[in-house]
């Protein structure tokens, strides 16, 4: 079994897809789980932004990398094919 990935791994790995097209898999706990897809729009110390376009209206969402670190947020990004690549978990 691997070791978890540091906090500082994910943020750096984020960083390099900030203005990408991503999918965004949360759970809200209560089996509630949400999907959604939008744009990496920036990153900061503890928090990255994800801006969501539903139903015509803008939305921006934040989330901690501790909730990657925790898997309570997936995230993966689409490449020029859209194809999906998962880009933060915390065993990769």
């Amino acid at each position: 079994m691997s070791s978890p990935r540091a906090i500082s791994d994910i943020k750096r790995d984020l960083e390099s897809f900030v203005g990408s097209k991503i999918r965004l898999k949360a759970n809200r706990g209560r089996n509630r789980i949400i999907e959604r897809i939008g744009v990496l729009e920036s990153t900061y110390p503890n928090i990255f932004v994800v801006k969501l376009n539903e139903r015509k209206i803008e939305r921006r969402v934040s989330y901690s990398y501790a909730d990657v670190l925790t898997e309570t947020v997936e995230l993966f990004v689409y490449d020029h094919q859209d194809l999906e690549i998962r880009i933060a978990s915390a065993n990769s």
